[in-house]
């Protein structure tokens, strides 16, 4: 039986996440959007939080929270800043998780304190230009040497690509093999033949670093391999497992940010001398944000739950994933009518939840596989196969 009263120490954490994104995100959420600024010293703040790797084993640098607990910290941080809630999602979710699960021990205790610290960061490298959600037919190929792997292939839409220092580099060993074939590896961005570029004139998450990466043959030894050769595809999927449970809880932060700041511009501004919080039309779509915002934040919990249990939680994952990320473009909406327009510049705001908003219906599966996802749950039938 699912329990959401939470706990006495998930009240503290909770109440912290919101007094730090308040004090140290919220502020410079504006300038570094509209700089396109990507806030190093941020990222050491949201290091010396705890708040890189909440969810690794203490014995690893992390802080051994459920993930529940770690919901909680994403939404705060969502709701302060999408930029800033990347950084905590790809690390913690897709980079610290996938190695702490796959990894061995030396490749745990090389990597994940100084991931956990934010000593250094780490991208995930597994879209290509040419490859999203069919996964198993990437182009990147990994090929055998002596002593290890001479890795070549482009990857794109690479979250803090151009400032990490490992990448989890997704390649194929043997194309005939499809999925089979895949393999993860651990690869050090210094390495010769390793290059990142900048994309710019993004929608959203323009405060969010985001790369283009080439490797032209860059040699790894075997080391460098997470798990086994014919595991990458696995470990793909739990790390995406993992991460679109820290995007649906960001969402949910900015399903909340965009109740908060309705409520209190509503309140204070006049028409027909009155405040327009007391019109019906106004309270009915901010009664649809609130709705959002609740169902986002139970669908989460529940996934959270069954992950800190142990059962079985994919579908359960995507469908939290699908709600928020879709409520979340919702409720920016909405919030922006609220407004009128003051909604639509940003001194408020609630034009950049929209704009944030709008990328996490794609990342991470797009709505439309999610929804693949929960039909083949449903039915017992794969629709891509």
């Amino acid at each position: 039986m699912i329990d959401f009263e939470l706990t006495d120490e998930q009240r503290l954490i909770r109440e912290t996440a919101r007094e730090f994104a308040d004090r140290e995100i919220v502020p410079v959420a504006r300038e570094n959007d509209r700089n396109e600024h990507f806030d190093l010293e941020l990222v050491k703040k949201l290091g010396d939080m705890g708040y890189l790797g909440p969810i690794v084993a203490e014995e690893y640098g992390g802080r051994g929270l459920d993930y529940r607990t770690y919901a909680l910290i994403v939404e705060e941080v969502g709701r302060g800043d999408s930029s800033a809630r990347t950084v905590v999602s790809v690390q913690t979710s897709l980079v610290c998780s996938s190695i702490q699960r796959w990894g061995s021990e030396e490749q745990k205790h090389e990597w994940l304190p100084r991931l956990c610290s934010g000593e250094i960061l780490g991208c995930f490298g597994l879209t290509e230009p040419d490859t999203g959600s069919d996964a198993a037919n990437l182009k990147t190929r990994a090929e055998k040497t002596g002593d290890g792997w001479r890795i070549s292939g482009q990857k794109q839409w690479i979250s803090m690509g151009n400032f990490a220092k490992v990448a989890l580099v997704f390649a194929q060993t043997d194309p005939e093999q499809r999925h089979r074939g895949l393999a993860a590896f651990l690869v050090p961005t210094d390495s010769p033949g390793f290059s990142s570029s900048a994309i710019h004139g993004k929608l959203g998450l323009r405060a969010a670093d985001t790369a283009e990466l080439s490797l032209d043959g860059v040699e790894v030894g075997d080391e460098a391999l997470l798990g086994r050769v014919g595991d990458g595809f696995k470990v793909a999927m739990s790390a995406l497992d993992s991460g679109r449970y820290s995007v649906a809880a960001g969402c949910v932060g900015i399903c909340q940010g965009c109740v908060d700041a309705s409520v209190e511009y509503s309140k204070d501004r006049m028409q027909f001398d009155r405040p327009i919080a007391s019109f019906q039309l106004v309270q009915q779509m901010i009664a649809d944000m609130v709705v959002d915002a609740e169902a986002a934040r139970a669908l989460v919990w529940r996934a959270g739950w069954l992950k800190d249990t142990g059962k079985p939680n994919t579908t359960e994952t995507s469908i939290a994933k699908l709600f928020a990320t879709e409520a979340a473009v919702r409720s920016a909406n909405t919030a922006i009518q609220v407004h009128g327009g003051s909604g639509y510049v940003d001194d408020y705001p609630v034009e950049r939840y929209l704009r944030d908003a709008r990328v996490t219906t794609l990342y991470e599966g797009t709505s439309q596989i999610q929804k693949l996802i929960i039909g083949r749950a449903a039915t017992g039938i794969n629709a891509m196969a």
